[in-house]
């Protein structure tokens, strides 16, 4: 605060330079999610040393349709489009080739609808944007004459940034702290220091984007969770700070006390969250350790600014901010009073019927977890990532209904076979592996075998009877890859060969992944609330709420209910890496929400040896604050379900209903209704144990002791 000019210019300093040097690098996003070692992946690379001299550019498929009552082969159609396909190579020095229907002989049966590919000489992400405008301006030359004509392919078509949604969530979560504070201007420092750390953190991950491999859903995962944690943190410090000035403490020492105390647990809680984003590095899986380190920068920006900036923005303020002055609907939630000890409406509900509370709030978790048990992990298609309105669903829907939705599920069948066999034989074998793929049932279609130029290595391409993530298709490659020839070695690969593989390593890290941070949080916890039985049961709430969500999502995305209240095109797998990132976010969140809410009745227990009172209380002073953080979070999570992209869809779904399980039905619900039931016992702590353990001082407890005691 002393220094309150300098903090302030600084930091749109750094934005400042930050903004300069994203301008010179500009985003380098790799929407390309792999994971070395795979089947797919060590397939991949078998082919591109047996085909190296193939084209490796990026392609794109214009998918036609005929006027209703014609078909592409008439002659005005083929001409149309061969002078769509003649305009597109004459206009743009980056097409390679392309390859029209009549070509590619992919007509479907009443030749309505055909597709031709256009052939890059760059990989996709290096495409120019020039590139990729003049295709779809060209496309429009079909369009005039009648031909329904959509794209899609290697290439972004549809992109997506910070929209209507995401604005809407700021505003509901403005409206939210206006209510809190009962001030406008105290409501508005909360968001401005929240999008000052969250326009650093996004602009470090676009120049870093330049030097490591990026997801671009990375940033938006990163700006889901910085707004929404850095409204919250800035939220608990000014609580605070507005509490110090209304007890007659100066703009100064409100503002010291207020970061000493509060932005202690708030460092704490950016510390826990960032350790469960950053513990999805031990799944061993490269793009999910990516996005865990995107989503901890934005975390750590957001605590920067909250115990940095936010201080001398309140300095600069000063009385501006209004002294602490409550609301009367939260108070009329949580608040009354009898006689001199301490109540707490929701509180007293809950804890006079403990167990009433705890089997009903518990049944209804556990019904809505149900669906999870059949849950079907899977990576985003066209016809599924992408809104009904966009030239790639288009394109993905014609395709379905003219070949079938195998199409999209191609798998890329590679022979290699030893140099001591003679050509006779390995046409026997290339002859005999065709009778094989051919004879399963789930396979609709097996092309002619294609030699590299060494003959040593064969292509035999696969269309499957079902979809990339349907179950049917997942066992296809597991029958495919049984097959066995002799001197021979058999690899799938192919789009969803790769995402097969993802999702599977996705699944085996799940478990692997849920222990560590089950484990984390339960020694965090004993150090943190000196009890044994407390952490127990914060961290089985925790896996009760999370087991919620996953089943709330399956029921959304994959059984297809409610999927016209949240904007989802159709139903679809869930999104293979969600259920980690979903651990790995809601641990974080699940915790702060925990320790805010029990550290105080543990204040409370340890000067009255009252667990009722201890409950009360934390539910009187703390749960409001509970109750406004855990909105907040929601509100800018909903923003994030009204985007278009289904992936980023998918994971605000997840986090909404997340944070409304755990916080809402969990920590203010089932929490003080076991703590009741288990009294004075939750608080037990072997004394030998509580020797060995340090002290932690979460929220600063001991300088509002020292603070005390000087007065």
């Amino acid at each position: 605060m002393r220094h309150k000019k300098s903090v302030i210019s600084g930091a749109f300093l750094i934005l400042l330079v930050l903004a300069l040097g994203t301008v010179k690098w500009g985003p380098s996003f790799d929407d390309a999610l792999t994971i070395p070692g795979t089947p797919a992946e060590e397939a991949n690379d078998v082919l591109e040393d047996a085909f190296s001299g193939a084209a490796t550019g990026a392609q794109a498929d214009i998918v036609f349709q005929a006027p209703e009552g014609e078909a592409l082969t008439d002659a005005d159609n083929q001409q149309a489009i061969n002078d769509l396909l003649t305009t597109i190579q004459d206009s743009d020095e980056h097409v390679e080739t392309i390859a029209p229907p009549s070509q590619l002989q992919n007509f479907n049966d009443s030749e309505t609808v055909g597709y031709a590919t256009v052939t890059f000489d760059e990989p996709a992400e290096e495409v120019p944007a020039s590139s990729v405008e003049n295709l779809e301006d060209s496309v429009d030359q079909t369009r005039d004459q009648g031909i329904q004509t959509e794209l899609t392919g290697d290439i972004e078509f549809s992109g997506h940034g910070i929209g209507s949604g995401e604005i809407l969530g700021i505003v509901v979560a403005f409206l939210v702290l206006a209510v809190t504070f009962a001030s406008f201007l105290a409501a508005g420092m909360p968001i401005f220091s929240a999008m000052l750390g969250l326009g650093i953190s996004l602009l470090l991950i676009v120049i870093g984007s330049n030097f490591v491999n990026i997801q671009g859903v990375s940033l938006s995962l990163a700006a889901m969770l910085g707004i929404a944690v850095g409204i919250d943190y800035s939220l608990f410090i000014m609580t605070r700070f507005r509490k110090q000035l209304a007890e007659g403490h100066s703009v100064r020492e409100a503002a010291a006390i207020a970061n000493g105390t509060a932005g202690s647990a708030v460092v704490f809680a950016g510390i826990t969250v960032m350790i469960g984003l950053l513990g999805l590095s031990i799944t061993g899986i490269p793009f999910l350790t990516m996005m865990g380190i995107g989503a901890s920068i934005s975390i750590l920006m957001a605590v920067f600014v909250a115990i940095i900036v936010l201080p001398a923005l309140l300095g600069a303020l000063g009385h501006r901010i209004t002294p602490f002055k409550s609301n009367r609907f939260l108070n009329a939630f949580t608040r009354t009073s009898k006689g001199d000890r301490p109540q707490n409406k929701w509180g007293g509900f809950v804890t006079k019927r403990p167990w009433l509370v705890t089997i009903i709030s518990t049944a209804l978790l556990v019904t809505i977890a149900l669906p999870f048990t059949h849950v079907n992990l899977g990576l985003p298609t066209d016809g599924t990532a992408k809104q009904e309105d966009t030239t790639e669903h288009k394109a993905y829907d014609l395709q379905t209904e003219a070949y079938g939705e195998g199409v999209h599920a191609t798998l890329t069948t590679a022979l290699q076979v030893d140099d001591s066999m003679n050509q006779q034989t390995v046409q026997q074998t290339l002859q005999e592996m065709s009778t094989d793929l051919e004879e399963l049932d789930a396979v609709d279609q097996v092309a002619q075998p294609i030699p590299n130029e060494a003959g040593d290595t064969y292509i035999v391409s696969v269309t499957p009877t079902s979809g990339p993530n349907d179950p049917q298709t997942k066992n296809l490659v597991e029958d495919i890859r049984s097959f066995s020839y002799e001197n021979t070695e058999l690899f799938v690969t192919g789009t969803t060969a790769v995402n097969i593989d993802i999702s599977d390593k996705l699944q085996d890290a799940l478990p692997i992944f849920a222990l560590f941070v089950v484990g984390f949080a339960y020694v965090l916890l004993v150090l943190v609330f000196r009890s044994v039985l407390l952490p127990l049961k914060a961290v089985l709430g925790f896996l009760l709420s999370l087991a919620a969500t996953l089943g709330f999502v399956v029921f959304v995305i994959q059984d297809g209910h409610l999927l016209d209240l949240f904007g989802f095109p159709g139903e679809s797998a869930v999104l293979a890496f969600l259920p980690i990132i979903s651990i790995g976010i809601l641990f974080g969140l699940a915790m702060d929400y925990e320790v805010f809410l029990v550290s105080r009745m543990r204040e409370v227990y340890t000067q009255t040896g009252d667990p009722q009172e201890a409950i009360l209380a934390g539910m009187r002073d703390n749960g409001k604050v509970v109750v406004a953080a855990g909105l907040i979070m929601m509100a800018v999570f909903i923003g994030f379900i009204a985007t278009p992209d289904a992936m980023v869809k998918s994971i605000g779904l997840s986090l909404t209903f997340g944070v409304l399980f755990d916080a809402f039905v969990v920590r203010l619900t089932i929490v003080p209704a076991v703590m009741k039931l288990m009294g004075r016992a939750a608080w037990y702590m072997p004394r030998w144990l509580d020797r060995l353990l340090p002290d932690i001082d979460v929220e600063g407890e001991k300088l509002s002791h020292r603070k005390n005691q000087d007065k």
